[in-house]
């Protein structure tokens, strides 16, 4: 069954907040959520697999986003911001949310792979 969610992510590397000579490469993600069902969902948990350029893969998971547990109505959309640090300056990140049904049904609603990576490092 096709998910009534769909997800945009668009990826920045934040210069300012990085420090090459530690490993430290900080990257902000921008996410869209937009709810293309027939009914109301609330986004409860989310589930990240990140991935650095070394094999070093981070699961986060946990309640919601940002801290919020958002519900979104047919046909809005959510926004949220946040970010992640990896030791490399090439990486990915793709997991799912856990989304419910105003019946209590929950599923998933799951995150393309998408990369995060220094610009002008890789054409």
């Amino acid at each position: 069954m096709k998910t009534p969610i769909a997800i945009e992510v668009q990826t920045e590397y934040l210069m300012d907040s990085s420090n090459p000579a530690m490993h430290q490469f900080a990257f902000a993600y921008h996410i869209s959520i937009t709810n293309q069902g027939n009914e109301p969902v609330q986004l409860l948990n989310r589930f990240w697999l990140i991935s650095d350029a070394n094999g070093k893969v981070t699961e986060v998971s946990g309640a919601g986003v940002v801290g919020k547990q958002p519900v979104i109505q047919v046909g809005e959309t959510y926004r949220y911001s946040s970010g992640a640090m990896l030791e490399t300056p090439v990486g990915s990140m793709q997991g799912y949310y856990e989304m419910q049904r105003p019946c209590g049904e929950r599923f998933q609603a799951p995150i393309a792979i998408f990369r995060l990576a220094v610009l002008n490092l890789i054409n």
